[in-house]
């Protein structure tokens, strides 16, 4: 016996008499819901509602209506009604035209039966009615004991719905029905590309039938399916994994009978929205649907790939229990070294070589089933539950088992990202650390995702063995050592918990032994986001705080220096108001305050004796030069250590936010905001070059997140000339990160020294990044020297 599924559709079962809301209906359905004809944005000219017939007899609408009310119905609201006329076949469709806006390019087919109501795209309720006079019922109680109504769906933030609401839709997307009636809009609806189809069956655009097609006939040899916007139906395949959580849900399935075309995948994934595809792995099916390129933002302009798939999906079941495929399994020669081509602009319509390119390997397995053994974690698990592994190795492995990043033209190819399709009220998402392993076998399909690219959603996840790591302590600094550190807190405001306090104090105090002194980079003003342009811009309860958790977990009783920034102006978190700023511990070293430093005045150079000193302390580098725009400050204090001055120029740089993905469709990407830290570099050199001019003996220190890697143009104009030594570059190449981003180990955060590097012991402290429990995002890192006279 044949299980037939329909998404816009429909589903066979035992007709019954019309029913109140408060039973569900199984013969006449409202079918799909569309309020975005004509708008911004959209491709139909016009609304519509479609109509189905779950029965087995045609049912009647003669004397029955849709009706419409808006999401939020007030006491006045009153119900639309457009009358119908004529019948719905058994297991056929009905469509129901609505207002008509100025966009758009493609008319409904013929409608069934016409109105002018315009719905509201997001949201809204529709009702099916067997009666023409207007509904009065403005609650979802009322109208669930209304015996007039026959089917109602609530979508979006409707207040009138049964149980609870189908998802929102939009300008470009319906909301339809993916199974029978179960009284739970939620559970019944889903959003996807409009299908207006009408009583004959004529769809948009002409009623052009659809494209009979296997798989690898939609992947086709390019990123993008020749197939592309086309309704396709006699799509055959066994289903392989199933996502029944979320709202991107749905099912893949995979052909048992490939091409031999290494290019074409023989994986496709079948959309259903926020609604569970009723189908279990090793199911036949026969799939129709639209094919769709769904990008994570806007396909006219994303930089990302996109994932083929099928959305307005209808399926039948053909058998159950089959075999499934056997997954393409994952060695480490199997995906290749080489990341992609490289012409200089978008790839996707070059043909794919998955022999010889990473990214091209990914796509021509889309959708299919993979699966690594025994697999060396390179990025801990995140907020997000995901994880990072790499299927090589052997390809530039830390000491501690991550995947060390070395330059933009040598990508870690074998670094895959892992998700789980396992519910987790079945299974946790496994919490490790960089250098655990999933032992056993991983397994599932491939997917693209925009925060990581390629990505294993597992089926099949393996077990954990720990790798054995720990947080790192650093050894204190001898008395006639000066140590200095930076340190990024990630948006430490004075509403955050204290245990997060309590964990960053600990990192002061146990794993980097109570530095002398720390520069900060993202401490957020005292109400941090929580008061977005409220005027707030002071951060001592920040720092009060902090400071006191330091002495509570045993270190010194730390001073601070900063300049609160112009509210708005200095990036990071709407309303954080983030800045740089100074711990220092007045029992090590003295602050030398000159006053007259604020958010807009320039610390300058003053030479005096042959020896220089800052004209305010602290002060602000030249904040209101172009480069640091929506960016913090550098902020330059003076420092006197046993008689010895020392500057020290705390950083924070502009972020690489709206930089090209290294996984996207543009190769090679864009850096577009490497301008910026070019020129914020400048500008930094150019001040320390004033200090080095008026005593080229000057003990100056450069710290904080640079927000780029040591191979960068910044890097290279602060290092130019050998004045400032990049002390990462000190370590061995594979020590040299301190930060873990899509399972790459690499630099961003950086101390820089004006003297001799190898008078200095320099360590970067792992104790965050490659952690599932963090403190922050990144580790810290401390030098200790005795300053030159």
């Amino acid at each position: 016996m044949l299980a037939v599924v329909a998404v816009a559709g429909l589903v066979v079962c035992a007709p019954a008499a019309p029913a109140a809301l408060a039973a569900p209906s199984a013969d006449a359905l409202i079918g799909e819901v569309y309020g975005g004809g004509g708008n911004s944005g959209a491709t139909l000219t016009s609304d519509f509602i479609e109509l189905t017939n779950a029965g087995t007899a045609a049912v009647s609408l003669d004397g029955w209506s849709v009706q419409y009310l808006p999401a939020a119905p007030s006491a006045s609201s009153k119900w639309q009604v457009t009358p119908l006329t004529g019948s719905v076949a058994a297991g056929a469709r009905y469509l129901v035209a609505e207002s008509t806006g100025s966009g758009g390019t493609v008319a409904l087919p013929t409608p069934d039966a016409s109105g002018g109501i315009a719905m509201a795209a997001g949201a809204g309720t529709v009702a099916l009615v067997h009666a023409t006079t207007a509904l009065t019922c403005l609650t979802a109680a009322d109208c669930a004991a209304d015996v007039a109504v026959h089917d109602l769906v609530g979508y979006g933030a409707a207040t009138v719905r049964e149980t609870n609401p189908a998802p929102a839709a939009s300008n470009t997307t319906s909301i339809a029905r993916t199974s029978g009636d179960t009284d739970d809009n939620a559970a019944d609806f889903a959003t996807g590309t409009p299908t207006p189809t009408n009583g004959k069956g004529e769809t948009a655009g002409g009623g052009i039938p659809p494209v009979a097609a296997k798989i690898h006939d939609i992947q086709g040899t390019t990123r993008i399916s020749p197939l592309k916007g086309q309704k396709v139906a006699g799509v055959t395949g066994v289903v392989t994994a199933i996502r029944a959580f979320g709202s991107s849900r749905g099912f893949w399935f995979t052909d048992t009978h490939p091409d031999s075309d290494p290019r074409t995948s023989e994986g496709l994934f079948v959309f259903t929205g926020s609604s569970t595809p009723a189908v279990a792995a090793g199911d036949a099916v026969t799939v129709s649907g639209t094919v769709s390129e769904y990008y994570p933002d806007s396909p006219t302009d994303s930089t990302y790939q996109s994932t083929t798939e099928l959305t307005g999906p209808q399926w039948t079941i053909e058998s159950s229990g089959n075999a499934l495929p056997a997954p393409t399994v994952l060695t480490p020669t199997t995906v290749p070294d080489a990341l992609a081509p490289q012409p200089g602009g978008n790839i996707e319509s070059l043909p794919l070589e998955p022999a010889k390119y990473s990214l091209d390997f990914w796509e021509a397995h889309e959708g299919e089933i993979v699966s690594v053994s025994n697999a060396r974690v390179v990025g801990p698990t995140t907020a997000y539950d995901e994880l990072y592994v790499t299927t090589k190795p052997k390809q530039n492995p830390t000491p501690r088992g991550g995947t060390i990043y070395t330059g933009y033209d040598q990508s870690n190819t074998g670094v895959l990202k892992v998700e789980s399709l396992v519910p987790f009220a079945e299974r946790p998402f496994p919490v490790v650390n960089t250098g655990d392993t999933l032992t056993g076998v991983t397994a599932g399909p491939v997917e693209y995702d925009s925060f990581g690219g390629y990505t294993l959603e597992a089926s099949v996840l393996g077990g954990v063995r720990s790798g054995g790591i720990t947080k790192e302590v650093t050894r204190k600094q001898r008395p006639d050592e000066l140590a200095v550190a930076t340190y990024n807190v990630e948006n430490l405001s004075a509403v955050d918990t204290e245990d997060k306090f309590d964990q960053l104090a600990r990192g002061i105090v146990d794993n980097l032994s109570s530095p002398d002194i720390v520069t900060l980079e993202e401490i957020q003003d005292n109400n941090g986001a929580d008061g977005n342009g409220d005027g707030v811009v002071a951060a001592d309860q920040t720092l009060q705080k902090f400071t006191d958790a330091i002495v509570a977990a045993g270190g010194p009783r730390y001073q601070w220096r900063e300049i609160d920034p112009q509210e708005g102006t200095d990036g990071g978190e709407p309303g954080g108001n983030i800045r740089v700023g100074f711990l220092f511990n007045p029992n090590r070293v003295s602050f030398v305050d000159r006053p007259g430093g604020d958010e807009t005045t320039a610390v300058s150079v003053v030479k005096d004796h042959n020896k220089a000193h800052l004209s305010v302390s602290p002060g602000r580098v030249d904040p209101t030069n172009e480069a640091w725009q929506d960016s913090r400050k550098p902020l330059a204090g003076e420092f006197v250590f046993r008689g010895r001055t020392v500057f020290v120029i705390a950083n924070h740089f502009n972020s690489k936010g709206g930089d090209q993905p290294t996984h996207g469709r543009y190769q090679p990407p864009t850096r577009s905001s490497e301008v910026q830290r070019g020129k914020q570099a400048q500008v930094l050199r150019g001040f320390v070059d004033q200090l080095l001019a008026a005593d080229r003996k000057a003990n100056v220190i450069v710290a904080g997140d640079l927000n780029d890697y040591q191979f960068s143009p910044a890097l290279r104009t602060l290092t130019a000339g050998g004045k400032l030594t990049d002390l990462i570059n000190t370590l061995p190449a594979r020590e040299r990160y301190s930060y873990v981003y899509e399972g790459n180990s690499q630099v961003l955060d950086h101390i820089l020294t004006a003297q001799d590097p190898r008078g200095m012991d320099y360590d970067v402290v792992h104790i965050n990044a490659e952690f599932a429990t963090q403190a922050s995002d990144h580790d810290p890192q401390i030098v200790r020297f005795r300053p030159r006279g």
